[in-house]
């Protein structure tokens, strides 16, 4: 959410259709700043095109402003040379951490372009963020969502690394629904680098997590801790995603995030000590990884009911979705990437494999669930287009991606409703409309069940409402949400 509603401050490149255009839009962006602060930006070109914007070009259009783009993917960002030098990557006195790649062209230089865990050294230069600024961010982002039709998200990073916008970040949060402007319900996923060795009675099982013994499920109906999240590998835009085969329009099979041993020690830790465990993995290489760490977390220490999750789980084979079912782990793909991202990440696994891409129907055939998610701002988040996706599979060329992992407007609805609060442990407070849950529901335009699927996407929203209150329509300013107001069954 913080990254979303800081965005929408910056540079939307989504629409620059090559990199000259791209350039332009820099250079006028960087004429409004002085040359003391950073001209941020959201968006590249085409993910995975061959094409991508230098420092060596940066540097002509901005001049002595520092520039940051981010790749939409969120894995990787290109930088000018007054970046580079305030990181130490030119002068050599940076430390790449493990787990990230400076590119470097031909000579040995670094042409300012960081993958995965390098954007760290960046990252370094603007965090902490005011926790009034996340504030601000989180309540337009949660105005966006309510307007989409949300009620609740589960916000995927908070804390620290790469995507973490504060070490105190959850205060953001808490002064977002004091002040009113949360509209949404949320639970946070706290960053694996966020936890740390903690101190109890050697009794207590909890050596590892966050002060005060803080786990998941802390919290209310509107503000939850969630899983502990944890990043295996990259991703198939940025073709960082560690896969057993090469990819198909470029050298090499992607890489993990960190030392494996290092990662299956905290996945364990984490496990051991309480907590639920999100562990991104969108190759098949780091599925195996993910699969073989969460069996000997059960193994030696068994929580049956725990409800891990694989974020992505975007590149499958039928034995992985098997032990997923067998280990009761949930797999959660994102739907809208099919639409957005399709082209490219078929591009990169090869024709042969496209159609196992962020399956649906297979894991359901398995016996799983597969709840709606977006990964937004990587994709719309948008839930009517998560939806249409699910039942039509289609990418924005209109190839169709895996016939057989459609799935029908029932199942697509459950996805984002039922399948949501059950992941999130909430299935007793919301996902469905019944005596004693909070009244979370959105009133449509039509009939999403019978209208053409291509229209599902653009069902007009006519309101929203959280416990009852209004928090969208679109003829009308809403107020935030009172805290203070008392909730009751059926409110």
């Amino acid at each position: 959410m913080a990254w979303y509603g800081l965005g929408l401050d910056e540079i939307d490149l989504s629409t620059a259709t090559d990199l000259a255009s791209l350039y332009d839009q820099v250079a006028e962006r960087a004429r409004t700043f002085p040359s003391t602060r950073s001209s941020s930006a959201a968006g590249t070109t085409t993910p995975g095109s061959a094409a991508i914007p230098t420092g060596t070009h940066l540097d002509r259009v901005a001049g002595d402003r520092p520039v940051w783009l981010k790749h939409r993917s969120g894995h990787s960002c290109a930088v000018n040379s007054a970046v580079l030098r305030r990181t130490g990557v030119l002068d050599g006195s940076a430390t790449i951490p493990t787990g990230g790649v400076v590119v470097l062209d031909p000579n040995g230089d670094p042409i300012g372009v960081l993958e995965e865990q390098a954007q760290n050294l960046v990252v370094a230069l603007v965090v902490p963020y005011p926790i009034d600024t996340l504030r601000t961010a989180i309540g337009r982002a949660s105005a966006v969502f309510a307007a989409e039709g949300l009620t609740h998200v589960t916000e995927a990073g908070i804390g620290a690394g790469w995507i973490g916008k504060s070490p105190v970040e959850l205060a953001g949060y808490q002064r977002a629904r004091n002040s009113g402007d949360l509209a949404v319900r949320a639970q946070l996923m706290p960053t694996v680098d966020a936890l740390h060795p903690v101190e109890g009675h050697a009794d207590d099982g909890i050596g590892f997590g966050l002060d005060l013994g803080l786990g998941t499920g802390f919290g209310d109906d509107m503000l939850r801790l969630g899983p502990m999240k944890i990043w295996l590998d990259g991703s198939l835009l940025g073709r960082t995603a560690a896969m057993d085969e090469p990819f198909c329009d470029r050298d090499g099979r992607g890489y993990f995030q960190d030392d494996p041993e290092l990662m299956r020690q905290r996945v364990l830790d984490a496990h051991r000590t309480g907590w639920r465990v999100a562990a991104h993995a969108v190759g098949d290489r780091a599925i195996d990884f993910a699969l073989d760490v969460f069996a000997e977390a059960q193994r030696r220490s068994p929580r049956p009911d725990v409800r891990h999750r694989i974020e992505h789980a975007a590149v499958t084979r039928p034995e992985q979705i098997a032990r997923m079912a067998a280990l009761k782990l949930t797999p959660v793909p994102q739907p809208s990437f099919l639409y957005e991202l399709g082209d490219t990440m078929a591009a990169a696994v090869g024709r042969a494999r496209a159609d196992q891409l962020h399956r649906q129907a297979s894991f359901l055939r398995a016996g799983l669930r597969v709840p709606g998610s977006s990964d937004r701002p990587v994709a719309a988040g948008a839930p009517l287009l998560g939806i249409q996706s699910m039942v039509q599979r289609l990418t924005d060329t209109g190839a169709l991606l895996g016939a057989d992992e459609r799935v029908d407007i029932a199942t697509a609805l459950r996805a984002y409703t039922v399948d949501t609060a059950w992941i999130a442990g909430e299935e007793h407070q919301r996902g469905s409309l019944r005596p004693g849950k909070l009244a979370d529901f959105v009133l449509l335009g039509d009939d999403i069940t019978t209208v053409a699927t291509e229209r599902i996407g653009t069902t007009q929203v006519i309101a929203t409402f959280l416990g009852g209150r209004c928090t969208y329509r679109p003829d009308a300013t809403i107020p935030g949400l009172d805290p203070t107001h008392p909730r009751t069954p059926g409110d």
